[in-house]
């Protein structure tokens, strides 16, 4: 526990002391001064400074279905907070066009297929998932997913 000390002065009628000097009679007021000590207790600086821990992020690459003129796919980048939306929502507020899924890479960031996923992609590979049914993260993981983006016609 931490202390506090003020000084303040007394309540009391100040002293007076009259004394002859090189300059005459001079008049003196002198205060009497009393200690107060108050006791606290003082938060640690990691508290006064409360700030909300982060939260984690996970990054998405979404590899574009088509390659370019010279070959390479274009890769479309975003970020998302764990767990809190799904697949399908972060490709639309990217404005990244919606195709079938093939996960590449940070599978184990996303949710378990559902029941929907199961029945629709079945004879599909694991890696397949629908955009409309992946949460990314569980509020608690952080990393990046890799995201190729498969071309309809080859559903």
């Amino acid at each position: 526990m931490a202390s506090l000390s003020f000084t303040s002065s007394s309540f009391r009628p100040p002293e007076l002391s009259f004394g002859n000097g090189n300059y005459g009679n001079t008049f003196k007021v002198h205060r009497r001064k009393k200690s107060i000590s108050v006791p606290f207790a003082a938060n640690s600086p990691e508290e006064s400074l409360s700030v909300p821990p982060e939260k984690p992020e996970i990054e998405l690459d979404f590899i574009g279905p088509k390659s370019g003129n010279d070959g390479s796919y274009p890769v479309e980048k975003a970020k998302a907070i764990s767990g809190e939306k799904l697949l399908r929502n972060i490709m639309l507020d990217n404005k990244i066009e919606l195709y079938a899924t093939y996960i590449i890479d940070g599978k184990d960031l996303l949710n378990e297929r559902t029941n929907t996923e199961l029945r629709y992609l079945k004879k599909k590979p694991e890696s397949w998932r629908l955009a409309c049914q992946t949460i990314v993260g569980n509020k608690e993981n952080s990393g990046k997913v890799v995201v190729q983006r498969i071309p309809q016609w080859k559903k």
